[in-house]
């Protein structure tokens, strides 16, 4: 691929051109001062697909745990209630 080469006073100068144009074509700029590099231009990345439903969107992001409906153990706590108290 053949990267568009701008010194940095004609990059100042079409800016907002060379940024819309690295969009639409998608094609690198390389800006340099005195002809040594000092920035590139790239393209934005792609945007990641959107999913169509929130439905589902956690799906396999959960985890079950063992005993959720059982009563929590007291082990310890009457220690802990004494304090409040």
């Amino acid at each position: 691929m053949n990267m568009e080469t701008l010194s940095v006073s004609r990059f100042k100068a079409t800016c907002l051109a060379v940024l819309e144009r690295v969009r639409q074509t998608g094609q690198e700029v390389l800006v340099t001062k005195r002809g040594e590099p000092m920035a590139r231009v790239l393209p934005p990345p792609l945007p990641e697909p959107a999913t169509t439903s929130r439905f589902g969107c956690r799906r396999g992001t959960l985890q079950e745990v063992a005993g959720v409906g059982e009563p929590a153990p007291l082990a310890g706590l009457e220690d802990d209630w004494a304090v409040w108290r």
